[in-house]
């Protein structure tokens, strides 16, 4: 049954300001390691925008599976933060360790001056941790570890909204939708990610906003797991709408669950009567379109057909 759910809700955040030709942008490794080998192609198509790449100091340090300890990898981020010159951070890629390190970070040269903060998966924590912290909007979107395996789309975009424009997205659902229309700032990442930092400072705010889900390589009742500990957490049930993106690489066991990831993430939120969609090109794909966190946003969904657009 198709429901309808109007609301408004209008929030100041901050939105850093745009990058201009020469610019300088700094890449970090706040989690998993990374080669100059795999970032080669990224620094090519930053110079190509228009756009100085910087590296950070350590980001070639390795410790097992992280890019060096966590007092390097939070120094490099530091250093990025207070830097004057640098107009936005970009996370070279993910894995595992923004957690680690986020706590240590000082955010108060950011605060003063914001500079976009771009990433997605494991920077979901940094996304959100800033957004709510701080008031201040940050880019889910492809990493450089990526770069040279994305659409056109994906990357003219994130260039684009690093330049100031704002974007607006019209798309199908993926079977699964509810129809509604919400105007509401919009949160959310990593369904991974958010389920590790429930309870703490860094889960953001989710009554009232637009949740946005991704996620890969996880079994399907991992799935139903997270999104049943975020619904008994009350994350779920006075949200303003739910946009869910890519499931990538979901695996089953030898009995079935029985549902795919979608119809998990659905069948909780079922009761409630916000609009919800999935299919939203954003996350572990090729065509990974950025989504700016903390923006006011406009929620559409009717006939199968989502609008998202961002204010």
């Amino acid at each position: 049954m198709l429901s309808k759910f109007i609301g408004s809700t209008i929030f100041f955040m901050k939105t850093p300001q745009p990058l201009h030709p020469g610019d300088k942008i700094g890449i970090i490794a706040p989690a998993r390691k990374i080669s100059m080998e795999e970032l080669t192609p990224a620094l090519e198509i930053i110079y190509k925008q228009g756009f100085e790449p910087v590296l950070g100091e350590n980001i070639f340090k390795e410790e097992y599976q992280f890019a060096g300890s966590d007092k390097l990898r939070a120094f490099d981020f530091q250093n990025m933060l207070d830097n004057p010159e640098i107009k936005a951070v970009i996370s070279a890629r993910g894995g595992y360790g923004s957690v680690r390190i986020v706590d240590n970070i000082d955010f108060s040269f950011f605060e003063k001056a914001p500079k976009w903060l771009v990433g997605y998966s494991d920077f979901t924590v940094f996304l959100n941790h800033v957004t709510k912290n701080f008031k201040t909007q940050t880019l889910h979107a492809t990493m450089p570890v990526n770069f040279a395996d994305n659409t056109t789309e994906s990357l003219t975009r994130l260039f684009d909204i690093l330049k100031g424009e704002k974007t607006r997205y019209l798309f199908k659902a993926k079977n699964i939708f509810r129809e509604g229309k919400v105007t509401a700032k919009l949160v959310g990442g990593n369904l991974s990610v958010l389920y590790s930092l429930l309870n703490s400072i860094s889960f953001p705010e989710t009554d009232g906003n637009i949740l946005f889900l991704e996620d890969l390589d996880e079994y399907l009742y991992h799935i139903d797991r997270m999104i049943m500990a975020l619904k008994r957490s009350g994350k779920l049930k006075n949200l303003a709408g739910l946009v869910v993106g890519a499931m990538t690489d979901m695996h089953d066991n030898t009995v079935p669950f029985g549902k795919t990831a979608e119809e998990i993430i659905y069948d909780a939120v079922s009761e409630y009567d916000y609009p919800v969609i999935t299919g939203f090109n954003a996350g572990h794909i090729t065509n990974n379109l950025p989504l700016i966190i903390g923006s006011n946003s406009i929620l559409e969904v009717e006939n199968g057909t989502g609008t998202l657009k961002f204010f």
